[in-house]
């Protein structure tokens, strides 16, 4: 090839690559050539050869999206539906959890409500279906409700209230771990009350729980308030019962068999 032909062949890859750059196609600019050389090779036309490149690039940007969802959304990312046993589950909750999976009950603004004793896979098992929705491009939030309780009146007396509120309701899922493992205080009820009040038909919540609804009153210490929260949000749910052996001594009884 003439020296000058090399030398244009060299200016104009120097202006694509820095094209590419500025119009932020990291794929475009890292596999332009390989794949040109493969249309090359395969008789791509103009348009396939485009096309694979832009697959390319959506697929980079699709997985930076979901990582950047899950890092967001606060989730204990090591508990997945891999490292979960579904067999353990009763056949009823199974079903229900295959039908969760799907992520529907999310557009329809329905509620998950997870009941078992400590230790029975809860959280993990939340999380699990929480992760597989964000891979579905949904948004979740998880906190534990000791901590989201602390941020709400935190906001409340900073009087920016509405809008923390209207911030988790961006979310189309807000987990809420280990509701009435602390006992709140009457300020604390009436903060997470108006959450639970705020999100009611708009959104869906999660949470664990290992109070039967009978003792919620322990929560939110008065019995009308009590009824009015069960009943926002119970109207839209899906109830799942884990009373099967605590999950966590399971693992440990197979660790000793397997050490043994």
């Amino acid at each position: 090839m003439p020296r000058r032909a090399v030398m244009k062949a060299k200016d104009t890859k120097e202006l694509l690559t820095d094209q590419l750059r500025e119009l932020r196609l990291p794929e475009f600019r890292e596999n332009y050539e390989p794949v040109a050389r493969r249309a090359e090779q395969q008789s791509l036309s103009y348009e396939q050869y485009l096309q694979e490149l832009a697959s390319l690039e959506c697929q980079t940007r699709q997985t930076n999206r979901i990582e950047s969802a899950l890092r967001k959304s606060r989730l204990p990312l090591e508990k997945t539906l891999e490292s979960f046993d579904l067999k353990r589950l009763p056949t009823k909750v199974s079903r229900q959890v295959r039908s969760l999976l799907e992520g529907s009950f999310v557009d329809r603004c329905e509620n998950v409500l997870a009941f078992g004793k400590p230790g029975s896979g809860k959280t993990h098992l939340l999380s699990s279906i929480s992760q597989e929705l964000i891979r579905q491009g949904r948004r979740v939030y998880f906190s534990s409700c000791s901590l989201l309780v602390q941020d709400l009146l935190i906001a409340k007396r900073d009087l920016k209230l509405s809008r923390v509120l209207k911030s988790l309701g961006r979310f189309d899922a807000l987990m809420i771990d280990d509701i009435g493992y602390v006992q709140q205080s009457r300020e604390e009820m009436e903060v997470l009350f108006t959450l639970l009040a705020d999100r009611y038909e708009r959104s869906s919540v999660m949470l664990t729980s290992n109070l039967p609804f009978g003792k919620w009153e322990q929560i939110f210490k008065d019995p009308m308030t009590t009824a009015a929260a069960i009943d926002r949000l119970v109207h839209h749910s899906v109830i799942l019962e884990l009373n099967a052996e605590s999950y966590r001594l399971a693992q440990a009884k197979q660790s000793k068999q397997a050490d043994g």
